[in-house]
């Protein structure tokens, strides 16, 4: 089959063509000061989180070499008059502390002898989920299982995980559910309940790992629940459990507490670990959390991590332990099928629905006509939002009420509907898919509010039309087939990794997943939800069959075995699949999991993915693939080249285009044609692979694609590539901030003047010199856009004529942030960060009374610190140091 010259041809979509040239951002605003919103002006210089690594890998040191080192470095910063708290001693797979410090403080840490770096301690969010708290039709995951395998590995192969120790670092597992009876072995809560509510981080750990949020018991049902009552089981229904509780019932944790747990689980022996978690957008490989996970693995653990749900963020934006080296890094794909609760009309049929958010549930059984709003249809754009809805008072009375979606709020509409008597409300879709609402904020609502799809609300508004109709809810259930069944999931991030590394390495079941949730949470002890979260453990589980059937297979890997054998997804086009077309390699890696395949394989292909770097000066990259037959056939592959579609567009907004990489392999051009290769029985070739990136392609974007191998004797193989178009340096550093409307450069100049706050441009002209007091948070601060990723953010002080008199702060492996409209600030995304200087050196001595500028230099990734055009620069406007005098 010819996939180039297939591609190329469907590529020419017109949704897909459209996009035919990068976006620009809109010039700056070279203006006067902008007011500054209320939401930075907070306090500063407050202590926060700090890693601090020593040099030295506590996997080749021993423990008192180690313990050693440690015992110095607080010698040495007691003596500096260094003020910090150490939180948390790390020796086993990380080499340091976690400390709460001021960023004063923090840098003069990280000017130590011994120090490695010194980063911050993100705080994790509480796992983000979409939830709907509907029981399957049938005892399975939701038909997910039939998705990888997991069914014919189970039930033909009779795999079952047994024997296999598997560790879910999370929010800890339900050890009274029915799926976990005396499976949970190991385990320990790091937190307690109360961690993180009302902003209070207390730890209050002990032996018992019980889920009270309901993230941890919902993703270890689905690594290996096994209900026997109602037939439920995950994907390894025979493991043996390690809970390590990292979360409260509610609120955030930290990556120094994940930390500790990624030690424990180590010290108990687990065989594969799981994490559903991550910090988004710090996606370094030499970022702790990750460093410690390709520790982990190096102790012969298989480690599998969520690549993040930030999809809506854009490109480079993973981050968190799923970047490790040699962690298997899973992105979601939409399940085939749901299961939802139904009710009936009075013609038989089942109308599947999502209760909504707000409003209690129907008693059952309930039976009641349906009417609709007079004059409405499937156009109506304004479908019950006029005052009063548009509903006489009493007209609906012991009536359900259908009414379209839009304009106005939910709670608007059944507000509406319940003033006017309405007994229930039913609401349909304007768009493709079923509708998934809240009515929580408003008017309360104390009449059953469903949502359905737009077909089934246009069909009842026909029937409506016509005789008439009546409902029943009467408890039942029904499947769904997906409208985005098998295409990535929209919410799962996207790759590559600040040093252009290829991820995520493999794809997963992860919308709309059917599994285990706290009996103190929901009585049925079941839930679906969605995330990344859910396709991680499918992996995990998946890696515990397979360290069944071959338990001699080396941890680092099972990434090989599982991403040879991926099998790849369609674009979504719309809400088609653009069959033929492969999504972005860079948000679903080698493919779909696919276990039957890793099973039967006995060809490995190393390495298993393909990272090209950018192709500026070297458009060609060359690349070396080791065939190895680990069995007594002869094994047959015609190679292909298989090109993924090229994500240009903006960071912030990918933009699908068409140009693609052109392939050979050992001389032969592959892309309109086919090579075959003959691997006798334990024996290797090398596949030499040279890969052009796409000319036509704009700059800045990533291309990507798959060699393919289709076997005539057994599991087809791919290995997948990807590369940066362009010079990777070229991506700016420093963004801009768009704030009420208006887009601004940064770094911003902060400053008081009077009662207002003030934020000044680069290169604005001020009129007068800032001056700052250095005392009661009156410090000098930079408010920034980091539009991307930054290798060594370095921040100096020069005096008044424009020498550098000291270094402030050097952080290496620096994050980006969430986007650069200040609208889409949340707890979760952030869209500026502040540099704060109080005044002190790095030597603890006052800076004297004085005129100064501060310096920001950010060397870019993969960046030469030699080369100026690598490294980004910005001055300040000069300002005072003016302190009070002291009496």
């Amino acid at each position: 089959m010819n996939k180039t010259a297939n591609t190329l041809a469907l590529l020419s979509l017109s949704l897909i063509l459209g996009a035919c040239s990068q976006s620009s951002p809109s010039a700056p605003n070279a203006g006067n000061a902008i007011p500054m919103p209320d939401a930075i002006k907070a306090a500063h210089a407050a202590p926060q989180r700090w890693f601090v690594e020593l040099t030295g890998d506590p996997t080749t040191l021993s423990s008192q070499s180690v313990g050693s080192q440690q015992a110095t470095f607080r010698t040495q910063a007691q003596q500096l008059g260094i003020r910090y708290q150490e939180l948390r001693s790390y020796q086993t797979l990380f080499n340091g502390f976690s400390v709460m410090a001021t960023a004063s403080e923090a840098n003069r840490l990280s000017r130590m002898s011994g120090v490695l770096n010194v980063t911050p301690v993100n705080e994790v969010p509480a796992p983000e989920v979409i939830r709907d708290l509907t029981p399957a039709l049938e005892p399975d995951m939701f038909y997910a299982k039939g998705m990888t395998g997991a069914d014919i590995a189970q039930n033909e192969l009779g795999l079952t995980g047994k024997g296999i120790k598997v560790g879910v670092i999370d929010t800890g597992i339900d050890i009274d559910h029915p799926a976990f009876q005396g499976r949970v072995l190991y385990g320990y809560d790091f937190v307690g309940d109360d961690y993180g509510q009302d902003g209070k981080y207390v730890p209050v750990p002990d032996d018992n790992p019980d889920d009270c949020g309901g993230h941890g018991t919902h993703v270890a049902g689905i690594v290996g629940g096994n209900d026997p009552a109602t037939g439920f089981k995950g994907v390894a229904p025979d493991v043996t459990f390690g809970a390590y509780r990292i979360f409260g019932c509610s609120g955030s944790s930290y990556d120094d507490v994940i930390l500790a747990a990624m030690e424990r689980a180590t010290a108990d022996g687990m065989q594969v670990v799981n994490m559903s978690l991550g910090s988004a957008f710090t996606n370094w490989k030499e970022s702790p959390l990750p460093q410690a996970a390709n520790r982990m693995v190096k102790k012969g653990i298989v480690m599998v991590a969520s690549a993040g749900n930030s999809g809506d963020s854009g490109q480079y934006s993973m981050g968190g332990p799923t970047m490790g080296d040699q962690v298997i890094s899973v992105a979601s794909v939409d399940n085939v099928k749901g299961t939802f609760d139904s009710f009936k009309l009075s013609n038989n049929t089942k109308v599947a629905y999502n209760p909504t958010t707000g409003s209690p549930r129907a008693t059952i059984p309930t039976t009641l006509p349906i009417t609709k709003k007079p004059g409405s249809s499937t156009t109506t754009t304004n479908d019950g939002c006029t005052v009063s809805g548009g509903f006489a008072a009493g007209s609906l009375t012991g009536k359900a009420v259908l009414i379209r979606r839009g304009t106005c709020s939910f709670n608007e509409k059944a507000a509406n509907a319940q003033a006017a008597g309405a007994a229930a409300v039913i609401l349909y879709n304007n768009t493709v898919g079923m509708v998934n609402a809240t009515v929580a904020t408003g008017t309360t609502i104390t009449i059953p509010v469903v949502g359905i799809s737009d077909v089934d609300g246009a069909a009842i508004n026909a029937l409506i039309d016509g005789a008439g109709v009546s409902m029943t809810f009467d408890g039942g259930q029904t499947g769904v087939n997906s409208p985005t069944a098998n295409a990535s999931s929209y919410f799962s991030s996207f790759g590559m990794s600040a040093e252009l590394e290829f991820k995520p390495d493999l794809g997963a079941p992860g919308g709309s997943i059917y599994s285990t949730y706290p009996l103190s949470k929901e009585a049925r002890g079941y839930a679906t939800l969605s995330g990344t979260s859910m396709s991680s453990p499918h992996v995990a589980g998946g890696a515990a069959l397979m360290l069944q059937a071959y338990p001699n297979i080396v941890a680092k890997d099972m990434r090989t075995l599982l991403m040879n054998t991926a099998s790849m997804r369609w674009y979504l086009n719309g809400t088609a699949l653009a069959e033929g077309i492969p999504d972005y390699v860079q948000r679903q890696g080698a493919g779909m999991l696919n276990l039957v395949s890793a099973y039967n394989n006995t060809v490995r292909a190393t390495p298993s993915k393909l990272s090209l770097g950018e192709s500026d000066g070297m458009a060609t990259r060359s690349k070396v693939v080791v065939l190895k037959n680990t069995g007594s056939k002869r094994e047959v592959f015609n190679v292909s080249h298989y090109p993924a579609l090229t994500a240009g567009g903006t960071t912030y907004v990918p933009t699908p285009f068409p140009q693609v990489a052109s392939v050979s392999i050992n001389g032969t051009n592959v892309d309109n044609s086919t090579m075959q290769v003959v691997l006798e029985p334990f024996a290797q070739m090398e596949l030499n692979v040279d890969i052009t990136a796409p000319a036509g392609a704009p700059d800045k974007s990533q291309y990507g694609g798959y060699v393919y191998m289709e076997s005539a004797t057994g599991s087809n193989l791919v290995v997948p590539y990807s590369g940066f178009k362009g010079d990777y340096q070229s991506i700016k550093s420093f963004g801009t901030w768009k704030y009420n409307g208006t887009t601004y450069q940064t770094p911003l100049l902060e400053d008081t003047v009077g009662t207002a706050w003030k934020l000044w441009q680069p290169g604005a002209t001020i009129g007068y010199v800032p001056e700052y007091s250095m005392a009661g948070g009156d410090n000098v601060l930079l408010l920034v856009n980091r539009a991307h990723q930054i290798r060594t953010l370095t921040m100096e002080v020069l005096d008044a004529s424009g020498l550098v008199i000291d270094t402030l702060m050097s952080e290496d492996y620096v994050s980006r942030d969430c986007s650069n409209d200040y609208s889409k600030q949340s707890s979760t995304c952030g869209t500026f960060t502040e540099l704060e200087w109080d005044g002190k050196l790095s030597n603890g001595q006052e800076a004297p009374n004085g005129t100064y500028q501060l310096r920001l230099s950010a060397l870019k990734p993969l960046g030469d610190a030699s080369n100026p055009a690598h490294t980004e620069v910005y001055t300040s406007q000069p300002f005072a140091i003016v302190r009070p005098p002291v009496n």
